[in-house]
């Protein structure tokens, strides 16, 4: 799609991407119709006080995730995001959990919200794991003996990522936003990060009022695949 550049002379694109990315994908996202949250409540699946209160139900609730995300792919947007790296210094900072940028082939991915491939320490939140298939089971323990939980980022907990998300986007020479409504705090801050140099598109079917961003009204991957042509032509 590109020539390739050299590296040294590469600007810095940074792509943050939230659920509507991974949608066409298959992976529901939480305010669908026929959504995850339609069938759990936030506060019995996503929190610290339901790991607490039924650690059986959050474990299923995550096991089911996993296995939806072992039967996805990546979508044609992943893919190019990923071609991307061709002639950009590519950051994607995703909200996602699931891992379809990296198998796409982005190679510089931070999530902000976790992962869903990896298990945690209950103990020690520096021991982290993958998840070998999809289930994460009672009994499953850290080399200190406490129970591993689901790496992600619950409502109620700090979001440890969000500063150096931050540095990434103030050195954005492009910013990118697909896939993500700008109404999920602290993520949706980040939008406001970039330097007043940087050129800023947002991709959305329905986007908000964002008179700094050049807006594509469309779909994750149309969108992406419209902005690739601009970029192509610069």
């Amino acid at each position: 799609m590109f020539p390739e550049a050299a590296p040294d002379m590469k600007p810095h694109l940074v792509v943050t991407s939230g659920a509507g990315m991974s949608a066409e994908s298959g992976l529901k996202t939480f305010r669908d119709n026929d959504g995850l949250w339609e069938n759990f409540r936030i506060e019995d699946v996503a929190t610290p006080e339901a790991w607490r209160s039924d650690r059986a139900l959050v474990l299923r609730f995550y096991n089911e995730r996993r296995k939806a995300l072992l039967q996805a792919q990546p979508n044609a947007g992943h893919k190019i995001i990923a071609e991307w790296e061709m002639v950009f210094r590519v950051s994607v900072i995703t909200q996602n959990v699931d891992d379809l940028h990296e198998r796409a082939g982005s190679s510089n991915v931070l999530h902000l919200h976790g992962e869903l491939t990896k298990a945690r320490s209950t103990a020690d939140p520096d021991l982290v794991y993958p998840v070998e298939g999809w289930e994460l089971k009672e009994g499953d323990r850290c080399e200190k003996g406490s129970q591993l939980r689901p790496h992600i980022v619950w409502f109620g907990e700090a979001v440890p990522l969000m500063a150096e998300a931050e540095e990434i986007v103030a050195s954005a020479d492009i910013l990118v936003i697909v896939g993500t409504s700008l109404q999920v705090y602290p993520a949706a801050g980040l939008a406001w990060c970039a330097p007043g140099h940087a050129r800023k598109f947002l991709i959305d079917p329905r986007p908000p009022v964002a008179q700094e961003f050049t807006v594509l009204e469309c779909g994750a991957s149309e969108g992406l695949l419209r902005l690739a042509g601009l970029l192509d032509r610069g």
